[in-house]
């Protein structure tokens, strides 16, 4: 049988990184210089490395870079570049990490903090001017526990035709950073916020992140608000946008927020536009659903440290509120409304985000599995997926066997995409449900 073959005649790009992150393996003969170094990486090949630190670099993570590959040559040959610690070392691990996955995690140089306003910086009436001024508002945020670097802050109030006005207000971070300058390019190269185990990366500096662009509570903030009136059905009657000056009246973690709302003793504006906001969001969720929008999110967890070592001692499955629900809702219709403002006036260079539809076959071992277990599972659409996922269960299954299935179909799914709305008249987000969407929140982290 005759099979397709072919003859690499050259390299045009490489992919792979220069530098390899591992241990070495020292040899066995004794005043040997070419040892074996097994990169963490394990798609990475080992690599023969000339050096007479072996026996000090015994039990240490390191840095070889690949100086090329003889043709007849079983290994690649390299050299010794760096130490990065001991293995097991917190430090040392953490470091191989962020090197493996080509997070720029270096010191903000000094071309960038030369960008940033001063520490003492305040706001002005210049900068006043042109921003409607939101401060009387009984504006909240909601976030995780310890969030420093808050994006968002929410507020609803009843109008008297019966409707309510809701607003979501966004850190205005454009306002601190210039295009092209040395911090819009470090922004730019970062892309986003890492966050490890009690450990964050921040995409901007800390100046910016968790001070002056947080929306911390009793402090004036620049901000970019999306307005809506909205009837009782959580129908939307009018859209609007506007730069503005805020200044929220609390900083509530979810658990918080849900305290205050469960209380019924509590009559306070912020309690009140929390259930506001909450009784809204409800009805723009299950409306999602109802248009098949996918829950395959896993449960997120939290590590407990111990206060001396910082060492993960416990880990504990955090347990979602209404309140979570809430600010998603809002969030998603934010994103959504500035998507169909954006393409409005720009119909050819607005930045959308979207999520194709996967082919049927994509789902073959999902339905397999589900299959073995008499759980039927459809995949003509993101609809009926959603449906046969939320009928999933066996009597006398482990709970948790409606979560895996959700694990298994996020597998097999597409990876949402940035586009430009020129390039592709296909704007759809398969899992939101959604005809449109962009990112507009969360801009201090991306």
């Amino acid at each position: 049988m005759r099979r397709p073959t072919g003859k690499v005649v050259g390299i045009i790009k490489r992919n792979s990184r220069p530098l390899c992150m591992g241990m070495l393996m020292p040899s066995p003969i004794k005043e040997a210089t070419r040892h074996l170094f097994t990169p963490a990486d394990r798609r990475m090949p080992r690599v023969r490395v000339e050096t007479r630190q072996a026996a000090s670099l015994q039990a240490h993570r390191i840095v070889v870079a690949i100086d090329g590959w003889l043709r007849h040559s079983r290994y690649p040959n390299g050299h010794f570049v760096r130490s990065l610690g001991k293995c097991g070392d917190k430090e040392t691990e953490t470091e191989v990490l962020l090197l493996e996955h080509d997070v720029p995690h270096q010191p903000f140089s000094q071309a960038v903090l030369a960008c940033l306003p001063p520490p003492t910086f305040s706001i002005t009436a210049e900068d006043q001017a042109g921003r409607e001024d939101l401060r009387a508002l009984s504006i909240c945020s909601v976030d995780p526990p310890g969030c420093t670097d808050i994006d968002d802050a929410l507020h609803c109030k009843p109008l008297d035709n019966g409707n309510t006005e809701v607003r979501v207000h966004i850190a205005d971070v454009n306002y601190f950073i210039r295009p092209g300058n040395a911090l819009d390019e470090e922004a730019s190269l970062r892309g986003t916020t890492v966050y490890l185990c009690e450990k964050r990366i921040d995409m901007v500096p800390e100046l910016l992140s968790s001070n002056l662009c947080s929306l911390r509570s009793n402090v004036d903030r620049l901000a970019f608000s999306c307005i809506w009136e909205m009837t009782p059905k959580a129908e939307i009657v009018s859209t609007r946008f506007t730069k503005s000056i805020i200044n929220s009246k609390a900083s509530l973690t979810y658990a918080e927020a849900q305290l205050m709302m469960d209380d019924a003793g509590r009559k306070d504006p912020v309690t009140s536009s929390l259930r506001g906001l909450n009784s809204l969001a409800k009805i723009l969720k299950q409306r999602r659903i109802q248009n098949g929008a996918l829950t395959l999110a896993s449960p997120e967890v939290r590590f407990h440290m111990d206060s001396e070592t910082h060492d993960p001692i416990d880990l504990q499955t955090k347990e979602l509120k209404e309140t979570n629900s809430m600010v998603e809702e809002f969030m998603l219709l934010a994103n959504i409304s500035v998507a169909e403002r954006i393409v409005g006036e720009f119909p050819e260079c607005a930045l959308l985000r979207r999520h194709p539809a996967p082919p049927p076959s994509n789902y073959d071992i999902l339905v397999k599995a589900a299959k073995s277990k008499n759980i039927e599972i459809q995949v003509d659409s993101a609809k009926a997926l959603a449906e046969s996922l939320d009928r999933a269960a066996v009597p006398g299954a482990p709970p948790y066997l409606n979560t895996l299935l959700r694990i298994l179909a996020t597998r097999y799914m597409m990876q949402a995409i940035y586009f430009c709305s020129s390039m592709d008249p296909d704007t759809h987000h398969y899992g939101l449900a959604t005809a449109i969407y962009t990112h507009f929140t969360l801009p201090i982290r991306r």
